[in-house]
Parts: structure tokens; C-alpha cells; sequence
């Protein structure tokens, strides 16, 4: 039985709206569901394809290349594919949430334009959406249409939720200017200090990185970052590195046809050797297996955790 969140937003646990496959070129998955604190992800994954997070209770968070937003309900959530991401739940009651997965086909060359900046949602430096008044209603009218359309099945029902659908991206991105975010997150100095190097190893991970130059770069000493690191984000430094790399190479290997020595040396290996003696240490299998078992295994997201 649908309830109405927030007094906007139609929801019904468990219910789910599937349009195609994940390996399909037209592809659309709704999840109304909800997470605990139990099955918050270690680390970061990556899918191939387009998601949409709204959470529907306050207090969440969200890792993206591993910085930290906080999150409150009907927070709009944009990750292209390929972006590190992950969702903390916090402790208590578990937190109702709609996940949009999708994949849309190319368009006519007439339409590029349009839906190229339907896209550019997902591309912003900070992809997350908050909307007040009749913007936030406007944008949620969309999706609640989708949700009552998809009750009554009939022979139009796919195409007239995908309409709906690029009508509510069609929203966001003209509602951008009236985006409120603002990352509001009480962390204590140290907890926020880790998270800045969280960061910035995210957006520095092809380079050359080490405790030391770390610690220089952030004005502390080599045992204090390493113990505070470990404190913070549950991983050793050296570890959150190379799990690092190897996400964004798993990226690569699967959502693209880069050879495999250059992926390597793209994500910050010295060798090859290094580069298939890691992935193998964390992924269970080598670079060449994956790419290859991924092929054949598009349909699933991969959420491989470390070990």
C-alpha cells in the first residue's frame, strides 16, 4: 500500500518498476526500498550505468570520490557511470530510499543538444539536488507520475514512463540555478582532515603516492595520519590506495577497450606485475578475467569489496 513521504513523495516498500535489463540499451530500474547501518558498503563502488539516489529519511550520507556529503530527505542524488560512490546509513531505524538505475539509446542527432544537457546533471563538481517550495514539488509531481502509472500496466505504460522520466531530468536541469545544496557535515577537525585526504587521493590516484607526501602535503606526522586514517575510514592508508586504483581500473577494464598495460600505468601502477599482483589481491581474479567475465556479466552492477 503507497504512503506519502514528506507530503511529497509516493512510496510503497519493496515495489519495483523494471523496464529492460542493465546490459540493455534501453533500461530502466526503480527501487522503492530501505537500508540499514548493517549493510553499509565497505568501500566505494561503481556501476555501468546511470543512478539516481533520493533518500527519503534525514541523517544519511554519501561518499563521492571520497568526500563526504551529508544528506537530508528528498536530496537528489546524480552518479554517472564509473563514479565512486557510497551511501552511509546511519544507525537506528532503517532509511526509506528510491534508487533509479538506467540506461537511455542514443538519440537522433537532432535531439544531442537537448539530451546532452540533460546529462550534464550528473557531470556538476557536486552532483546532488535540493529543492525548495514549488520547485521540489514540480520535480516530484514527475516522479510520483511514474509511480502511478506503472500500477495500471497497459501498452503505452513503457513508453509514457520514459517520457515522464527525461521530463523530470528535464527539471532538474532547469531548476539547477535553484539548487540549495549545501554540504553541512559536523565532523570534528580530525574526521574532516581525513576526508580532505580521502579526496584528494580520489582525484590524485594516478600519481605517485606515499605516506610521506601525504603527511607533507597536509602538515602532519607519517603516524598520526596513518592511525587517524585508519581510525576514520576503516582502512590502512596503503590499502585505501591501492583499493582506490583498482576501482577506477575495474572502471576502465569494463567501460572500455583501453589495453590493459596502459590501464596499469593510467591508474597509477609502477609495473605491470604490481598492477596484476594488486587487482588480483583484491578483486580474487586478474585484470584480464575480469574484463573478460564482465563481458559476459554487464547485467549486474559490480560491487566487488575489499578484501
Amino acid at each position: 500500500m503507497s504512503i506519502l513521504i514528506d507530503n511529497l513523495v509516493l512510496y510503497d516498500q519493496e515495489y519495483k518498476i523494471e523496464i529492460g535489463r542493465p546490459s540493455d540499451q534501453f533500461f530502466y530500474f526503480f527501487d522503492y526500498d530501505e537500508r540499514s547501518y548493517k549493510i553499509n558498503m565497505e568501500f566505494q563502488h561503481f556501476h555501468t550505468f546511470y543512478e539516481l539516489c533520493i533518500l527519503l529519511a534525514d541523517n544519511a550520507g554519501h561518499l563521492i570520490n571520497g568526500s563526504w556529503y551529508n544528506l537530508r530527505c528528498c536530496d537528489i542524488v546524480a552518479l554517472r557511470p564509473s563514479l565512486l560512490h557510497r551511501t552511509q546509513y546511519p544507525e537506528g531505524a532503517p532509511c526509506k530510499r528510491l534508487i533509479i538505475q538506467f540506461h537511455l539509446p542514443k538519440e537522433p542527432a537532432q535531439l544531442e543538444g537537448s539530451m546532452k544537457a540533460i546529462y550534464s546533471i550528473f557531470n556538476e563538481k557536486v552532483p546532488i539536488y535540493r529543492f525548495e517550495g514549488k520547485y521540489q514539488r514540480l520535480v516530484f509531481e514527475k516522479l510520483n507520475g511514474i509511480f502511478q502509472l506503472s500500477q495500471s500496466p497497459d501498452t503505452l505504460s513503457d513508453l509514457l514512463i520514459h517520457n515522464r522520466f527525461l521530463e523530470f531530468l528535464g527539471l532538474i536541469y532547469s531548476f539547477k540555478n535553484k539548487n540549495i545544496y549545501s554540504n553541512n557535515a559536523d565532523f570534528d577537525n580530525v574526521t574532516e582532515k581525513m576526508y580532505k585526504i580521502t579526496a584528494y587521493i580520489h582525484r590524485h590516484y594516478a600519481e605517485d603516492l606515499s605516506l610521506e607526501g601525504l603527511a607533507s602535503e597536509f602538515y602532519l606526522s607519517g603516524s598520526y595520519l596513518s592511525h587517524q586514517f585508519k581510525k576514520v575510514t576503516g582502512f590502512g592508508l596503503t590499502n585505501y590506495i591501492q583499493m582506490t586504483r583498482v576501482r577506477n581500473a575495474q572502471a576502465q577494464l569494463v567501460l572500455g577497450n583501453t589495453p590493459i598495460t596502459d590501464i596499469a600505468f593510467n591508474c597509477g601502477f609502477n609495473s605491470f606485475s604490481q598492477f596484476n599482483r594488486t587487482f588480483n589481491k583484491f578483486v580474487g581474479k586478474s585484470p584480464s578475467a575480469f574484463r573478460k567475465e564482465s563481458a559476459y556479466k554487464s547485467e549486474k552492477p559490480l560491487l566487488v569489496e575489499a578484501a
